[in-house]
């Protein structure tokens, strides 16, 4: 962007928060100048807490994780370029409602089934919460939790199928999300749809490529990138071209967290952590790859531009289908059987 070179250097959590706790003690040790992750709520809180207790603490620019809490800590140099948990929880029950109105299909019964980790735990909570503020028209009949390293959910769908649900909201992550539905097709749960109201799961390029039918029609909310934008475009072109994979959520918001780090170094003229904290909360970065508004940071550091999008899993792709000023295909509701398309 015309001024000094950026060093990635990088400091792997092994998604495990003492570990995260070791590598963010290490990056502050080896002199970084902020840091940039994690990708999970838990290893970031870790990083948080060292660098509360940190001498000379560094800003960290929070590319993905939810959590509410990780930005109410009261801690200057934590900033969040992703949505809060509490976006999240709204934007899902918002499009199912939109979803729900444009079809003319209203479900009366829900089973919610989520992994126990702090993600999934904050944002089932978050959903419900909003599901009950929107006046959501189904009622949740079943909430099941299942360990993230669970190798098996047959005892959690057939609990899930004897409560005869209408839809199944999921919230997982990638390996447990494909158990899920493949667990779906072999107890032949006939749903109107599978939604993930905040799901890193069901849109991993790992994903579809498992399950090949069995993926397509698949609804998730996600914080995802803007189609529509003539940047995202060629940064999608040329990620697919150098990875061989599709952008998604995890690409696209921490291409975008990096390159906001040096749009607020380039102002900062420093790396001086005050600077850096002084220069981060007069940003307003219009143009970008993310859904949303302008990133523009409130005094918790939070970007109150952050959004989300629907998409659904068709030709093998995820693809946006709300908001509609961003979509690329019409949803697909109610869904195909499962059993019916193999």
């Amino acid at each position: 962007m015309g001024g000094a070179k950026l060093v990635l250097v990088p400091a792997d959590t092994q998604s495990k928060p003492e570990v995260a706790r070791a590598e963010a003690e290490r990056l502050i040790r080896d002199g970084a100048d902020v840091m940039i992750g994690a990708f999970d709520s838990g290893n970031i809180n870790a990083i948080i807490q060292v660098i509360k207790q940190a001498t000379k603490p560094i800003p960290l620019m929070i590319d993905i994780g939810a959590a509410d809490q990780l930005t109410q800590q009261g801690v200057k140099y934590a900033f969040r370029l992703f949505v809060t948990s509490t976006v999240l929880g709204r934007r899902g029950i918002e499009y199912m409602l939109e979803m729900f109105k444009e079809k003319g299909v209203t479900p009366k019964r829900a089973v919610f089934l989520h992994v126990s980790d702090l993600f999934g735990q904050v944002q089932a909570e978050k959903t419900m919460e909003w599901h009950k503020k929107l006046n959501a028209p189904f009622e949740v009949v079943e909430i099941i939790t299942y360990p993230v390293t669970t190798q098996d959910l047959s005892t959690e769908v057939a609990k899930a199928k004897a409560a005869k649900p209408d839809l199944i909201l999921a919230v997982t992550r990638p390996n447990d999300a494909i158990l899920l539905v493949q667990e779906l097709y072999k107890q032949r749960v006939d749903v109107l749809a599978i939604i993930g109201p905040g799901n890193p799961g069901f849109y991993q390029p790992t994903f579809p490529r498992a399950l090949g039918k069995l993926a397509e029609h698949t609804l998730a909310n996600a914080p995802w990138y803007n189609p529509k934008s003539s940047l995202t475009q060629k940064v999608a072109a040329d990620y697919e071209k150098r990875y061989g994979d599709p952008l998604t959520t995890e690409s696209s918001w921490a291409y975008q967290g990096v390159m906001t780090i040096a749009d607020i170094l380039e102002r900062a003229r420093t790396t001086d952590p005050d600077t850096f904290v002084e220069a981060a909360r007069k940003t307003n970065i219009k143009e970008h790859v993310i859904s949303g508004g302008p990133i523009q940071f409130d005094e918790r550091g939070d970007n109150v531009g952050a959004s989300t999008a629907m998409v659904q899993i068709r030709d093998g792709r995820p693809r946006v289908v709300y908001p509609k000023q961003m979509a690329e295909s019409p949803v697909v509701y109610p869904i195909p059987k499962l059993w019916e398309r193999v």
